[in-house]
């Protein structure tokens, strides 16, 4: 039994004295309210009202039930009150610094459209772990390797000079005696200083005799942006980050590396609801160029 509905045909009724009109006032039909009434009243072992040709009365067990039955339809009514105001509110997401002014707009956008109103937490993979864990957010999209990533983005190396070759080699990068200046130096922005891509690239490092300081972490993407700008220096990233930059993209010869990204949710989340209408839109703004270097890819 619907006891809130049956609960909302008694009160409607009996405060107007009529099966028709209080059925009118509830949204419901007489028919309907007449059958949720007499469940109530089968449910409960008592008359609820008497029905006389005229008007409907409460009986005395009526009177003493209906200020419950009264609290209970307001009690429901303010939970689906709160209920849509909740899916109205702010859900908060935080998202990688790579994500563009742009990307992270039309996001937005894309989730007004689906009646979600987003609020954009921008943090670094280990601050996006923590602010879900901690359920600062209700949901994050996290650095994952990519065998178990929903979108995947191709990394390569970038610098000022074209390199004139189709993929630019570490080995490369050895300074030998003939070798004018300082070693160039690989740059590692916030986003790739996770594990499944530092460590290969370390690894890698090693394997062709570089010098370990040929290897930065930066603090920041445009601190690693301005070392590259003003030196022969390389930016581990992203074509569509170095088609921003202006500099010159080429894939990794010795490896191949990629970011990945999975969508996590909060235990107070529904992971799937939000990913099935924010997907489409989480993928460029990842990457703006899926059909260029691979892209970002589900």
């Amino acid at each position: 039994m619907d006891l809130v509905g049956a609960c909302r045909a008694f009160v409607s009724v009996s405060e107007r004295g009529s099966f028709t009109v209080g059925a009118a006032a509830a949204r419901m039909s007489q028919s309907v309210a007449s059958r949720r009434i007499a469940a109530l009243e089968e449910r409960f072992g008592a008359q609820l009202l008497e029905r006389t040709s005229r008007r409907v009365v409460l009986t005395p067990f009526g009177q003493d039930l209906l200020p419950a039955a009264r609290q209970l339809t307001q009690a429901a009514d303010v939970l689906l009150h709160e209920a849509e105001a909740a899916k109205r509110g702010p859900w908060r997401l935080a998202v990688p610094g790579i994500c563009s002014m742009a990307g992270r707009a039309r996001l937005v956008a894309e989730a007004r459209g689906h009646g979600v109103t987003l609020q954009l937490h921008v943090a670094a993979p280990a601050q996006r772990r923590d602010l879900l864990s901690s359920q600062q957010v209700r949901a994050a999209v996290l650095a994952v390797p990519v065998d178990q990533a929903t979108w995947s983005v191709p990394l390569g190396l970038a610098g000022t000079q074209e390199p004139g070759v189709k993929r630019v080699y570490l080995e490369s990068l050895r300074n030998g005696r003939a070798s004018p200046g300082p070693p160039r130096r690989v740059w590692i922005q916030p986003e790739d200083d996770v594990p499944h891509i530092r460590n290969p690239l370390t690894r890698l490092r090693d394997a062709v005799g570089l010098q370990p300081a040929q290897l930065v972490v930066a603090a920041d993407l445009p601190t690693a942006a301005a070392e590259v700008l003003c030196t022969r220096d390389l930016l581990l990233c992203s074509a569509a980050q170095a088609e921003e930059l202006a500099l010159d993209w080429r894939p990794i010869g010795e490896a191949e590396l990629s970011r990945g990204f999975a969508f996590a949710a909060a235990l107070d989340a529904d992971p799937q609801a939000v990913r099935a209408c924010l997907g489409d839109a989480i993928g460029p703004c990842l990457d703006p160029r899926p059909s260029t270097h691979g892209g970002a890819t589900a």
